[in-house]
């Protein structure tokens, strides 16, 4: 069948540090997941995602990576993942692993080796190194902007990182080399062909292995330009080749981004576009200001908020362009994730989340359940920096990464390890949610997320493949799916009214009533109807 199973995906995010930990040194392991893989599969996801699990001095959590072909110790070993994957597979579940293809941990000996040496490495440079700094450079030196870092060893000069410091960015070539700056390889120099290879190598061999993809860490900052438009689609079509390759030898395997690929002209080289939580789609419907400030976007009412203040347009805008030109296009819609908050963070309460999880199950998108928000965990403020949890004096990471709460034993089951040495520390309110309390209980968020998805993979008009038409962008928000569902969400505390008579049978509904007018739904009601029209 190719790559058209993504397109029937369920997934689901794991932050492998605060999943599971089943050997008692406060970090969560792999054998800790594949211990409770059926806690996965009851919920009715059919793909796992997860955050790097490879060899890395974990500066930035792991996304800088000293050793692409190993599973760090802390998770396990290479057999521990394919022990996973392949039990995973028995349940229907594929695995997916993140790829950090555009920069290295300074201790990849990759770097190591350039940073003891001279000069140029005759089989050609996988970093990018200057001995003058350039006088057209990037004017930003924060994490997440490319900015040059004095060398801290033999090697003279300046190295370009992409995130942190410790992060140096790998060589794929410049756009439009210069003979006054030697540096700027051309992009099939020698250097960049290294690197182009070994991007292949290190994804053959995880595929070998058995897992069903990647989804790509800062996927577009490969080919490098100050001006960044042609860097991007200089990088697309460096996917392109991959894809092509994978086409041939692995004509399964699926490529996700992070965030939105460019449009570049051509196929496209990913297999879907991903709304990430930190950027304005996304936080337009849930970024209620709780877990900080994005620097990059002015705060604005989210649209699934009590006060009911919030718009649908600037979501409803953001899936118009990104569908154009490419209509039946995968894109990924999160709950949350590890970059940000969770879905339950601030004032909103459990009883404010049915809505949004109906229109993220329901919506045409293929859904990402992050860890934890299938019981309605909490995003925790204030929690200490850890492995770079804080990027920008703005907002804390940490609180969305906080250990999985399995059960009312110590640690919420997470560890046994002593409370001090977990990886995070536990949500300490006594009313936290569980696993535990949550699984035989029919009113719980777990019992309702298990429902909803249930109802998605039983309803083929609730999935990707079928038309979305809006019939209401306010409060209710409502819409119709391959013209014989209607759904209807209201997220506010006040009741709103959807013109709609109809007959409309209910599949999944609460507070939801029909009258003269239309149907009545109340605060924080939703719908799920079979309608004829």
């Amino acid at each position: 069948m190719g790559r058209e199973w993504l397109a029937d995906a369920v997934m689901y995010e794991i932050y492998p540090q605060s999943f599971a930990d089943s050997d008692g040194d406060g970090v969560g392991d792999l054998r800790g997941v594949i211990d409770r893989l059926d806690h996965i599969a009851s919920l009715g996801v059919n793909v796992i995602w997860f955050n790097p699990c490879f060899a890395s001095p974990f500066v930035d959590a792991g996304y800088d990576v000293s050793d692409y072909l190993t599973i760090a110790p802390r998770y396990g070993t290479n057999a521990d993942m394919a022990e996973l994957v392949a039990k995973a597979r028995e349940r229907g579940i594929r695995v997916l692993l993140d790829l950090v293809a555009g920069h290295t941990s300074i201790e990849h000996p990759w770097f190591q080796r350039e940073l003891a040496a001279t000069g140029p490495s005759p089989e050609g440079d996988r970093y990018i190194w200057c001995e003058q700094l350039p006088e057209r450079s990037w004017t930003r030196d924060m994490p997440g902007t490319p900015a040059w870092v004095p060398s801290p060893g033999p090697r003279p000069g300046w190295y370009l990182k992409n995130f942190y410091d410790e992060q140096p960015a790998l060589n794929f070539g410049w756009v439009g080399p210069n003979t006054d700056e030697p540096w700027r390889d051309a992009i099939d120099a020698p250097g960049p062909k290294r690197n182009r290879q070994a991007l292949k190598d290190i994804i053959a061999y995880w595929l070998d292995l058995g897992v069903a993809g990647f989804r790509v860490d800062m996927a577009f900052s490969l080919v490098k330009d100050e001006e960044l438009t042609q860097g991007y689609a200089e990088t697309v079509a460096l996917w392109r080749e991959i894809r092509e390759w994978l086409d041939v030898d692995h004509p399964d395997a699926v490529l996700i981004p992070e965030g939105e690929e460019p449009r570049a002209g051509g196929k496209p080289a990913f297999d879907a576009d991903f709304f990430l939580v930190i950027h304005d789609a996304h936080a337009s419907l849930f970024n209620n200001q709780s877990a900080g400030r994005l620097p990059f976007q002015e705060p604005r009412e989210p649209f699934f908020d009590a006060e009911g203040r919030g718009s649908t347009r600037p979501f409803l805008d953001a899936w118009a362009n990104a569908r154009a030109g490419h209509p039946d296009r995968p894109i990924i819609l999160a709950t949350a994730d590890h970059d940000f908050n969770r879905l339950c963070c601030g004032p909103r309460t459990p009883d404010q989340l049915p809505p949004a999880l109906v229109f993220l199950f329901t919506w045409g998108s293929v859904p990402c359940l992050y860890y934890g928000d299938e019981i309605g965990m909490r995003y925790l403020p204030g929690l200490p920096d850890v492995e770079g949890s804080i990027c920008n004096p703005g907002y804390n990471r940490a609180g969305c990464r906080t250990p999985m709460q399995w059960d009312n034993t110590p640690n919420a089951g997470f560890s046994t390890a002593p409370a001090n040495r977990l990886y995070l520390p536990i949500d300490p309110s006594p009313d936290r949610p569980t696993v535990a309390a949550q699984q035989h209980d029919p009113t719980s968020t777990l019992t309702f997320v298990r429902r909803v998805i249930a109802l998605r993979h039983a309803t083929p008009a609730l999935g990707t493949r079928t038309s979305t038409r809006v019939v209401s962008e306010g409060y209710p928000f409502a819409y119709i799916r391959n013209d014989s569902h209607l759904v209807v969400l209201n997220p506010r505390r006040e009741p709103a009214t959807l013109p709609f008579t109809a007959p409309a049978t209910p599949l999944l509904a609460s507070g939801v009533e029909p009258t003269t007018d239309g149907l009545h739904v109340s605060a924080f009601g939703y719908g799920i109807f079979a309608t004829s029209a």
